[in-house]
């Protein structure tokens, strides 16, 4: 995998500081801190928060309930990804049912979640999986679908064993589309998640913007979710994209 060079980064911190300076021309524009407060506004309360522990703490209980769901969906949806892919009958049974749960409202899940198990951490969870792996599965079944044909003959006539089946045909060939399921399954969760926090939920950046917006308070509105994209926006750029990178560098691409 290529270093990431330093032009990239130039690139991608202009970019950033690009949105900030929409941001302020916006607030500057509308002149009333109600509504749209700028980031002179917005900063200090989040340093002001992050000083006080309240912010790492919130954070934390939603980082933690994201990762509990992006590791339980990307699980059971790789698996019956991949066998979608690779057993047609099962896919034609299966099919039916991944059609409705992708289409099955995130509302309605949650809801039910917190009526059928209560209102607890295991029914956040199990909420915000069943909501994303439809998702997976549908993305790894693609996957499935792709792998070529001619590597598995050739790996059956040098009689590999399963265990080198699958770590040298199977999941080279998987791991592009499970980097991107990944990516852009970590973007969902996290939104449902703050949808799950909102509802039902005592701690969590969900639940501070709950709060605060029963509160008509925009600025504190606005320090949580900035503080969250800006923790998912370094996932991004530390983990997922290097890992997609090297997982597509197999192929060149």
């Amino acid at each position: 995998m290529a270093p990431r060079t330093l032009p990239d980064l130039m690139v991608r911190g202009l970019s950033l500081s690009g949105l900030l300076v929409f941001w302020w021309a916006l607030a500057w524009l509308k002149a009333d801190p109600m509504v749209l407060p700028g980031p002179w506004t917005v900063l200090p309360r989040l340093g002001a928060e992050a000083v006080s522990g309240a912010l790492w703490h919130h954070l934390g209980a939603t980082l933690w309930r994201v990762a509990q769901a992006f590791v339980a969906a990307m699980s059971l949806g790789l698996v019956l990804g991949v066998l979608m892919g690779l057993l047609p009958k099962l896919n034609r049974w299966l099919d039916p049912w991944l059609v409705f749960f992708l289409n099955l409202p995130a509302l309605v899940v949650i809801v039910l979640c917190f009526l059928w198990i209560g209102l607890n951490e295991t029914a956040a969870i199990v909420a915000v999986a069943i909501n994303k792996i439809p998702l997976v599965t549908a993305m790894m079944r693609e996957g499935a679908r792709a792998l070529n044909g001619q590597l598995a003959d050739m790996a059956q006539v040098f009689d590999m064993s399963r265990m080198g089946r699958l770590r040298h045909i199977l999941l080279p060939q998987l791991a592009p589309h499970l980097a991107a399921t990944a990516r852009s399954g970590l973007s969902l969760i996290w939104k449902i998640v703050l949808v799950v926090e909102f509802l039902g939920r005592g701690q969590g950046v969900g639940f501070k913007i709950h709060l605060h917006f029963q509160m008509f308070d925009v600025t504190m509105v606005m320090v949580y979710a900035l503080s969250f994209i800006v923790v998912m926006l370094a996932i991004e750029a530390l983990i997922l994209q290097p890992l997609e990178a090297r997982a597509r560098h197999w192929r060149g691409a």
